[in-house]
């Protein structure tokens, strides 16, 4: 069985992934993630078809310490952030790590 990339985020975050052919995201206004995103991100964690979770890197602060804890620790779906200060060489490296559970960009000594 195939997974699904979810998005999860503000309408204009979403938008470009939507175009792109994604079928699966929870938009929630920038005005409204403190009151709604833990519930966005907890069902989209909860559905069986979703692989991927991608979030703006800048959300998660906008999440309880619980909701963040569980989506950060995930193996399946695996959690994705674009964007903001996560967003460079080490947070990829790391998300990609968690996912497959091997540093690709391990340095032979």
């Amino acid at each position: 069985m195939s997974q699904e990339i979810a998005v999860v985020g503000s309408p204009e975050f979403t938008t470009g992934f939507r175009l792109a052919g994604v079928r699966k995201f929870e938009n929630v206004p920038d005005d409204e993630k403190d009151e709604r995103l833990d519930d966005a991100v907890e069902r989209t964690l909860d559905d069986e078809d979703t692989g991927i979770i991608v979030m703006h890197d800048d959300d998660l602060d906008h999440l309880s310490r619980g909701t963040r804890e569980t989506v950060e620790g995930s193996i399946e779906p695996v959690l994705v952030t674009l964007g903001g200060s996560g967003a460079g060489s080490g947070g990829l490296r790391d998300q990609i790590k968690r996912a497959i559970g091997i540093d690709l960009m391990e340095e032979d000594d």
